[in-house]
């Protein structure tokens, strides 16, 4: 029995030397900790005294030791900072993009290199390639000047026809000019107009903007662009209306759109009346819905605004000429038509209106009966007559 005892207690000792430590073991598990004096007493049923038992040794535990380990270095990332462009000033390239690569005046010719839509009135049309030849700066003042003068000259043609006497006109009421001819006095005035014109010129044409306020301005929006300012600029602004749109580079560019793109149409129109007046020997207000009232005018005006109300008329690269609704006008169309009257409505005032017409018929017997009676009353009175005895 001791023996058995004996193989118990080497067994369970075994078993603890791969045991945690009590420190470590819960609670729970603490029935597996039994002293082997207590396990040998159940086995044997009575107590023996047991040798003395050697102190237990605590096994060392290893003392934490610091250790400093190698911590990485924060990495500064340097966010590239990008140049913000300047906002009131006018940019290079407009039409410089894959998309505007055709002409917006031509669609179906690529746009001349230098006519990028940076400057006013740039919508890449040049057929002759004449950007590519001169100078872009002597042509752009050139051109504004000429359309100045047009602008001048379309008002003044048909006024001097329409007010003018007849003996500054030519024959059939037209105006004096080069193809229409002079008399004596309209070719004097002639000369000393186009004289007064040409001084101008000379005097204006190797100016400087360097140092006046709208020169400075234009060079200052045009600096990204160029070191010419703007050409056509002779400080000249009275009524300060060139910062009426708006005070910065886009809405002065804007303006400056307005005004060539009138000076165009100007230069056109005034070849027209030329040309008309020469062809036909008939006045350019003779006969026309332009100069002299009518209803025509007003139609075709009103026509136009509501056309471009509902459509649009856009080109593609597979259509030149299409015309679509635009939202706007569906939706307008959609107002109108639930403004329009149903069925029902139209059927409630036909018989409105039928009713009052009735009512209308009986009144109108009413009276007409009233009136009979009262006629035959004044007969039967002044004749003695009565006409039921008839």
């Amino acid at each position: 029995m001791k023996f058995s005892a004996l193989v118990l207690t080497l067994t369970l000792s075994g078993a603890a030397a791969f045991a945690p430590s009590a420190s470590r073991i819960p609670s729970t598990f603490a029935v597996f900790s039994t002293p082997v004096e207590t396990a040998t007493e159940a086995v044997n049923g009575a107590p023996e005294e047991a040798a003395p038992a050697e102190p237990a040794v605590a096994e060392p535990v290893a003392a934490a030791v610091p250790v400093d380990l190698p911590v990485a270095a924060e990495e500064k990332v340097e966010v590239p900072v990008v140049a913000e462009a300047p906002v009131d000033k006018i940019l290079p390239g407009r039409y410089n993009n894959p998309e505007g690569e055709m002409s917006i005046a031509l669609p179906m010719l690529k746009r001349p290199n230098k006519l990028d839509g940076t400057h006013a009135g740039d919508f890449g049309f040049d057929p002759l390639g004449l950007s590519e030849q001169f100078d872009l700066y002597t042509m752009q003042e050139a051109e504004i000047r000429h359309a100045r003068l047009a602008m001048l000259a379309v008002v003044g043609w048909p006024m001097a026809e329409l007010l003018g006497p007849k003996w500054l006109l030519q024959e059939g009421g037209c105006a004096p000019s080069v193809l229409n001819g002079f008399n004596p006095i309209t070719f004097f005035a002639t000369v000393a107009i186009f004289g007064g014109i040409g001084f101008l010129e000379y005097k204006t044409s190797l100016r400087t903007t360097h140092n006046t306020k709208s020169g400075k301005q234009h060079r200052e929006d045009m600096s990204e662009i160029w070191d010419l300012g703007v050409a056509g600029d002779y400080d000249f602004d009275p009524l300060e209306l060139y910062s009426s749109v708006g005070n910065d580079a886009k809405a002065r560019k804007g303006l400056r759109e307005v005004e060539i793109s009138h000076g165009r149409s100007a230069m056109l129109g005034i070849t027209g009346f030329a040309a008309w007046e020469a062809l036909t020997g008939h006045a350019i207000v003779e006969n026309s819905m332009f100069f002299h009232p009518n209803l025509l005018l007003p139609a075709l005006v009103f026509g136009y605004t509501a056309f471009n109300a509902v459509y649009k008329v856009e080109n593609n690269d597979q259509y030149l000429f299409q015309i679509s609704k635009t939202s706007e006008g569906d939706a307008l169309m959609q107002n109108l038509a639930l403004g329009m009257p149903t069925d029902k409505d139209r059927e409630e005032s036909a018989a409105k209106f039928s009713a009052a017409v009735d009512g209308a018929k009986n009144f109108i017997e009413k009276v007409s009966e009233s009136y009979n009676k009262m006629a035959d009353g004044y007969l039967e009175y002044s004749t003695g007559i009565d006409k039921k005895d008839e």
